[in-house]
């Protein structure tokens, strides 16, 4: 993760739920993108061996925990 993106969240994490949801606002009306505005690609091989592994391993569907991520990497 970018400096810039670490003091983002560092700025988000300590303000009030009140200034969150409006610099949301403010996100939200910059950066107009919706999912209808992604442009879909067909899988490569590494996308189609994730799917396998989702349909065939039931460890897939096993979820990490936030803080058991290391954002730092």
């Amino acid at each position: 993760m970018t400096a810039i993106k670490e003091r983002i969240i560092g700025a988000v994490t300590v303000m009030s739920d009140s200034d969150a949801e409006e610099f949301w606002e403010i996100i939200k009306g910059r950066f107009r993108t919706s999912w209808d505005d992604i442009e879909e690609v067909e899988p490569d091989e590494i996308d189609l061996q994730m799917l396998k592994a989702i349909e065939e391993d039931p460890e897939c569907h096993q979820f990490t925990k936030e803080s058991d991520i290391n954002w730092d990497e």
